[in-house]
Parts: structure tokens; C-alpha cells; sequence
């Protein structure tokens, strides 16, 4: 590719802890059946740096690679699309890879509808506790993806299957650094927000990859607890009109009593039933939920029998990875 040239996209790829599993990832983009991209790897201040300079040594003449200070996720996806040269951002976590024909079938539809502004689709969680399953399956996309939608969670966007103008992503103020988890989340409300036009393919392009996480209780407590503190930042700092905020705050009641309930339930897995039946209590007064009802009347009767009650609960809902 001549020095001079603009590439159409430009791949953002995070990378931090991931030296085992980049190969993999860069791989994927490099058997794209589309060319005209650029690869920016950014390296996130990880602790593995020495093993994954290592393993990027044989791609270097064919990547952008940023070496930075940690700045989260979100920092370094900022600092890549700051550095971007592409009218278009595709992203990809470098755990994850692509399917040969993702980036294709994504420009496909810009090209199909020039009104559009960010392109999404299915995808395959690989794991190493559980079978595959597509994306779509457990997180579904229903109607038109817009900022209600998004709000509603009828559509759900995985990150490493986005593709999407660059202008629309700036204009929408970049990721927020500020945020622990779900940055992506709170960058596709914002972006929906402010006008972007989005839509989805449902054919699998993208494999992402779950590992095991320290505790799925722990991973949906913390989960909810950040989308219900994204939906509060978006009801403070967008100018929504009086329909909008009252969508975007009783959502966020909903949330807040999931978070409550799903940290209900590691408090009771820990030992702890009277805090697991304080955070019921107040999770059912936000949300009354008959399961919740029966949860708390369990552990007023019979307390010991509550864990085995959540246990069962639990399987009806397997993790997700956002």
C-alpha cells in the first residue's frame, strides 16, 4: 500500500493480556477477503508486553502498533481512532476474530445504503465452559436498531462486529474513558443519540472468545450495575426530550433492580442471607418480581433452602460477553 494512500478502514485492536490469543485475532484480519484497511494494534500499558511484541514481531511491516500508558479499553480505542487515517472504524478485541468475509459483507451494506452510519451483526461465543452459541441467540436483535431500541436492549451490539463511519463515532465524543465497563455500550447510545443510522446483518461473521470468568454472579452484578450507571450519565448529560427521559429512567430502574438482585445473590452464595435479603427487599420495591417475592419469602421461612433456589435460577441465565 503506497505511504501516501488513505485507507477506506481503519481496524481499532486493544490489546492488553491478550499476547497468547493476538495471533489469532491478527490472522483474521489479514485473511480478509477486503484490502483496503489498516491494523492498529495499541498496547494498553500490559504487563505481557515483552511476549506480545514478541508474537507481533512477524506482522509489524503490516500494522500501526501504539505503545501506551493503561488508559482502559476505552483509551486505547480513543488513541487508535485519533490516529485512524480510514473513513471507516472497524473494531476487534483481540481475543476475537473475524470470518474472511466480515468486512466485505459490512462495506456491502454502506454501499447498498449510504445513509447508514454503523453496521453490526451475529456472531459465535466460543467458550471454555460451555458449547457455542450465537450471539444473536442469546442477545437477539429485534426491529429497527435505534436509540430506543438500544435503551430497551431489543438490540444489542457486540463491538468486535462494528463497522462505522468515523465521523459519526467523533461527533459523538469518542469512548468515555471515565468508564470501568460497557464503554461501547454508553459510545452506541450516544452515537444512535446524535442521529446515526444503524443496522445489522443476522449471518455470523465474528468468533468471540469467553473465557472463564472468576464468578458468573459476580460478572452480572458488575454488568448491571454499569448499564444502569451508563442510563443515569445518559439521562444527565443528553439533551433527551420528556418522552426520552422517561424511557432512558425507568429503564435504568429496571436495571438497578437487576443489579440489586443479581448482587442479592452472591451475597447469599457467600454466607451472607441477611444482606442478600436487604438487597431483595429493595430490588422488588423498584421492581416488584414474583421470583424475587419468592426468594425473600424463602429466606424468611427456610434460609438454608435460598442457595439451591438460586442456583436453579442462575442456569436459566447464561453470562453474556458484551
Amino acid at each position: 500500500m503506497p505511504a501516501d494512500h488513505n485507507p477506506r478502514v481503519s481496524i481499532i485492536i486493544p490489546s492488553y493480556n491478550t499476547a497468547n490469543l493476538i495471533a489469532g485475532c491478527l490472522d483474521s484480519v489479514f485473511a480478509q477477503t477486503f484490502r483496503d484497511f489498516e491494523a492498529i494494534v495499541v498496547n494498553d500499558g500490559s504487563p505481557d508486553t515483552a511476549q506480545l511484541e514478541e508474537v507481533l514481531r512477524p506482522y509489524q511491516e503490516r500494522i500501526v502498533y501504539i505503545r501506551q500508558e493503561n488508559k482502559r479499553v476505552a483509551g486505547a480505542r480513543n488513541t487508535a481512532i485519533r490516529q485512524s487515517k480510514g473513513e471507516f472504524l472497524a473494531f476487534l478485541d483481540s481475543d476475537d476474530t473475524w470470518l474472511p468475509y466480515h468486512l466485505a459483507s459490512q462495506i456491502e451494506l454502506f454501499e447498498q445504503n449510504p445513509q447508514l452510519d454503523l453496521v453490526y451483526c451475529d456472531g459465535v461465543v466460543v467458550s471454555d465452559f460451555a458449547p457455542e452459541v450465537s450471539w444473536m441467540k442469546r442477545c437477539p436483535s429485534r426491529g429497527e436498531p435505534n436509540f430506543e431500541a438500544l435503551v430497551m436492549e431489543r438490540c444489542q451490539v457486540s463491538i468486535s462486529t462494528v463497522v462505522a463511519r468515523k465521523a459519526a463515532i467523533v461527533k459523538a465524543g469518542l469512548f468515555d474513558e471515565s468508564l470501568v465497563r460497557c464503554d461501547d455500550y454508553d459510545m452506541w447510545l450516544r452515537t444512535a443519540f446524535f442521529g446515526a443510522k444503524f443496522a445489522y446483518r443476522t449471518t455470523s461473521q465474528v468468533r468471540f472468545y469467553l473465557g472463564r470468568p472468576d464468578s458468573l454472579g459476580q460478572s452480572r452484578a458488575r454488568m448491571a450495575e454499569a448499564y444502569c450507571g451508563i442510563l443515569e450519565k445518559a439521562a444527565k448529560n443528553l439533551p433527551l426530550n420528556s418522552k426520552q427521559r422517561e424511557l432512558v429512567l425507568g429503564r435504568a430502574t429496571e436495571i438497578k433492580a437487576r443489579y440489586l438482585v443479581e448482587e442479592g445473590k452472591v451475597q447469599l452464595r457467600q454466607g451472607r442471607p441477611d444482606k442478600a435479603r436487604e438487597l431483595f427487599a429493595q430490588a422488588n420495591r423498584l421492581k416488584p418480581q414474583l421470583k424475587v417475592s419468592i426468594m425473600l419469602h424463602t429466606l424468611q421461612l427456610a434460609p438454608w433452602s435460598a442457595g439451591s433456589l438460586v442456583a436453579a435460577w442462575s442456569r436459566l441465565r447464561p453470562a453474556r460477553k458484551l
